[in-house]
């Protein structure tokens, strides 16, 4: 794939000037590099999601009602999210894939790290959700979330399958997923662990979001469902792990020994009713997700500041920053943003407003606008794909 030609961006109105050069930020641009002028603008890093799902990108447009309405987070999976994810087929994957990556972008997301699951769409899924990301130019770590709470084992060595299919680029690399340790037995989380050390990547898996996590690995004969994917040899240094709402402080500070990162998502958290993962605030890297919601990272830093306060969390603010360090980390890049050798990744805010975005060095929006596609077309295209979502949700 050729690599996009270099750009200077700036100088900014505090005089900064940035020059990517093969996707990277270089100490100069070479003569004759497209200049992005912005004198009265703001240069800035920018923000990475460091746990989604692309697959719910539809949801914004009205799920069905719930009947009878859940009462407890396991209810949330089983009535909502379980049958929307058992709905999808290649059509509707690409459609909420577009929908959610482009407005991340428009938001100022330069990258992402997906959780995907589609049990009736699982060939070629990633491959879906790889294109979408190249198309639209979104920096993006994708996986499978192995799992067997549809077709037991054969289901999730399907799943962990799929993940080496990751087509591998500049923009896109692969990491082994596993939907979470309650879903899946002891030999899928070992099988899980070999396959990221056989690709060289890293395990991204739910740990502890509900009490029902911590029960299942309890019931298993474990402490915890850390206890449980350290036992079983599932987690790599560098792995990901999402949520850790029910983790204690002395499990948050095993994960960092572990060298390993864990992922907050306020909104969710909130949303499905599981708590407030206070813990992590003994943790040092951990990084912000959505976890299905908009890729809109200011408004989950937003949600994060308001509930830290209400819980004496004082250590949230440098989640940001830990996941521009996850996602270096997963691209060799050196870990400071906008410095030399760093991902060729920024934003340009025009009063606050993002303006521009520059993503491995290529122009993605431009005033505003998606340089791939556009915003209008892709909006009224999720939004018919959505109604034949929901309809055939109704069949799960």
């Amino acid at each position: 794939m050729a690599l996009n030609p270099p750009l200077l961006v700036g100088p900014d109105r505090h005089g900064k000037r940035v020059a990517v050069v093969d996707g990277r930020i270089a100490a100069a641009a070479p003569e004759g590099a497209r200049v992005l002028a912005c004198p009265d603008d703001e240069i800035a890093a920018g923000n990475v999601c460091a746990h989604t799902h692309l697959y719910s990108g539809l949801a914004r447009y009205g799920l069905p009602p719930v009947v009878p309405a859940p009462e407890n987070f396991l209810h949330i999976l089983e009535r909502v999210w379980w049958r929307l994810d058992r709905a999808l087929d290649a059509d509707t994957l690409r459609l909420a894939a577009e929908d959610y990556v482009a407005r991340a972008l428009l938001a100022g997301t330069t990258a992402l790290v997906d959780h995907h699951e589609s049990p009736n769409f699982i060939e070629g899924s990633l491959a879906v959700l790889a294109d979408v990301c190249e198309r639209l130019g979104m920096r993006s770590l994708l996986c499978y979330g192995a799992t067997e709470r549809n077709d037991g084992a054969d289901e999730a060595r399907r799943g962990l399958a799929e993940c080496r299919k990751v087509p591998t680029s500049p923009l896109v690399r692969g990491l082994v997923g596993l939907h979470a340790s309650f879903t899946v037995g002891d030999d899928t989380l070992r099988e899980a662990g070999a396959l990221a050390r056989e690709l060289g990547t890293v395990v991204h898996v739910h740990v502890a979001e509900d009490i029902a996590d911590v029960d299942d690995a309890r019931g298993r004969g474990y402490a915890g469902p850390l206890e449980r994917l350290v036992a079983l040899d599932a987690l790599p240094a560098g792995s990901i792990l999402a949520h850790g709402v029910h983790l204690r402080r002395d499990q948050v500070e095993a994960v960092g020994r572990a060298d390993c990162w864990l992922v907050q998502n306020p909104r969710s958290n909130e949303g499905n009713r599981v708590g407030y993962a206070v813990n992590l605030k003994f943790g040092d890297k951990v990084a912000l997700g959505t976890d299905g919601w908009n890729g809109d990272m200011a408004e989950e830093q937003g949600a994060l500041t308001r509930l830290a306060a209400l819980h004496g969390d004082d250590c949230a603010a440098p989640r940001l920053a830990a996941g521009r360090r996850l996602m270096a980390e997963r691209f060799a890049a050196a870990a400071e943003p906008l410095t030399e050798g760093a991902l060729g990744d920024l934003v340009v805010r025009e009063n606050g407003r993002i303006r521009h975005v520059v993503v491995d060095g290529r122009l993605v929006v431009e005033d505003g606008r998606l340089t791939g596609a556009d915003m209008a077309a892709i909006t009224a295209a999720a939004e018919s794909g959505a109604r034949r979502l929901f309809e055939r949700m109704r069949d799960f």
